[in-house]
């Protein structure tokens, strides 16, 4: 089986519990404890995990940048719908997320920013299945 967790460091953890909660991430209390949560992106294949600082310190000798002033990722997730990823941009900002770009619209594909709290970058977006699966050329072709 193949899964993807995306670890997160973060300075409360309770605030980032709330705010990806709020974005309709589904708390997995079997791998959380007082320095991390794991929050379930998609059943059976990809997770946050949102560590305290110093919990994520633990993982690497490396010092840790701080992501609201030089981010280092931007995670992806598309949605099955724009309204979707419009809904899910308007729950991040109603839980204390802030969004510091405008939407992107290339007809084909729509894409927004979300930060969390700390400034770790999540992006929403929509893409037309017909260029999902064909290609962006395919979508221009079928609408000329």
């Amino acid at each position: 089986m193949t899964a993807m967790f995306v670890n997160l460091p973060v300075t409360d953890l309770e605030r980032a519990k709330a705010f990806y909660t709020a974005l309709g991430f589904r708390l997995n209390p079997q791998f959380s404890d007082h320095n991390a949560a794991c929050l379930v992106v998609e059943d059976g294949h990809s997770y946050f995990m949102i560590l305290v600082r110093e919990y994520f310190q633990t993982f690497t000798d490396l010092p840790l940048g701080d992501p609201a002033v030089a981010p280092s990722v931007s995670t992806a997730i598309f949605l099955d719908s724009r309204d979707a990823v419009d809904e899910r941009v308007a729950a991040g900002l109603a839980a204390g997320g802030s969004e510091d770009r405008p939407a992107a619209d290339y007809g084909f594909m729509y894409q927004r920013q979300v930060s969390d709290p700390d400034g770790n970058i999540l992006e929403f977006g929509y893409m037309d299945p017909v260029a999902a699966e064909q290609g962006p050329e395919a979508v221009a072709a079928q609408q000329a």
